[in-house]
């Protein structure tokens, strides 16, 4: 037993050991990733590096780091070695983007397989699959609407996940401009009357809504920060084969961005929140405010580090 032991510390104090047991945690344990854009603040910022558990939801199968390249064939045909539990509603979900299959992203799951989504400016509605005494039973009846036949729960996240948001950045509601790129949607445009929504006119039929289902062992994918993601409604649903893990823990985090990206958005989308906290009551497009966010730049969020994601969601965000 000794020899055994002795001969594993001499294998792990290698450099081929110690290479090893890296990418094994990489493979099938924990992952570093940052995140890189808004759509998630304010539950994750921009700046925040965290690792997540790959094994959340099974197995996925192995790859190297950094180029993307599988290690094994997909036997099973769901991306996983290992199958395991699905994602959840609520979830906070690193996948790959449908859309190229070799991007990261981080989102929250709305919607599962069999729910049903209606979105128009500032209210998302999901009809959850379970039906309408399901819905009785769980949502106060403030949150419940009826349309189209069947209950929907109105924006059923918000109040438990204080970081959830709809605070655009731009002179437009997210609505518009999905009918403005109404070619690259996800989802189906219908007219639905119950509905107290502004109506719009495309193809000459009035619209006043974006209507979805969610197809078996598929997930949809939004962010936190709702008029400024680019989620599931864009480039679609998520297959399970393309699920990745759950964020776990924020290992490090700071700000790093430059005055022109938060505020023009050069580079990266501006984010004039984070401006007016340091700001405060500073002109935003000022050369105080510029010299006072160049101070502030590459400040850590000290509050944040050794953070379990699963824990601060809860809470009232700090950060604006």
């Amino acid at each position: 037993m000794k020899r055994i032991a002795h001969g594993l510390y001499r294998f792990s104090s290698s450099w081929t050991g110690t290479i090893i047991i890296v990418l094994l945690l990489i493979f099938f344990v924990a992952q570093s990733f940052v995140i890189p854009s808004g759509s998630m603040k304010r539950t994750l910022l921009i700046g925040d590096f965290l690792f997540a558990k790959k094994f959340s939801y099974g197995i996925t199968i192995p790859e190297l780091p950094w180029l993307g390249l599988k290690l094994l064939p997909d036997f099973r045909g769901d991306g996983h070695i290992i199958g395991g539990e699905r994602p959840k509603r609520g979830d906070i979900v690193i996948f790959y983007v449908p859309k190229d299959r070799k991007t990261h992203f981080v989102k929250r799951c709305v919607a599962v397989g069999g729910d049903e989504i209606l979105y128009y400016d500032k209210h998302l509605l999901i009809h959850f699959h379970e039906g309408d005494d399901y819905i009785r039973r769980n949502y106060p009846t403030d949150k419940i609407v009826k349309a189209m036949g069947r209950l929907w729960v109105l924006n059923p996240y918000m109040e438990k996940y204080p970081g959830i948001q709809y605070r655009p950045e731009y002179d437009a509601n997210s609505f518009l401009l999905m009918l403005y790129r109404i070619s690259e949607i996800d989802m189906k445009p219908l007219f639905v009357e119950e509905l107290d929504a502004p109506v719009y006119t495309i193809a000459d039929a009035p619209v006043n809504v974006f209507y979805k289902k969610v197809d078996r062992d598929n997930f949809y994918m939004i962010g936190d920060n709702r008029d400024n993601s680019e989620d599931s409604r864009f480039w679609g649903e998520v297959p399970y084969s393309l699920i990745i893990g759950k964020p776990w823990v924020i290992y490090f985090s700071m700000e790093y961005r430059s005055y022109d990206r938060v505020m023009y958005g050069k580079g990266g989308g501006r984010d004039h929140q984070a401006l007016e906290k340091v700001c405060k009551n500073i002109r935003l497009d000022s050369k105080e405010c510029q010299e006072r966010w160049d101070r502030h730049r590459f400040s850590i969020r000290w509050d944040r580090i050794g953070r379990v994601v699963e824990s601060f969601q809860y809470e009232i965000p700090r950060d604006d």
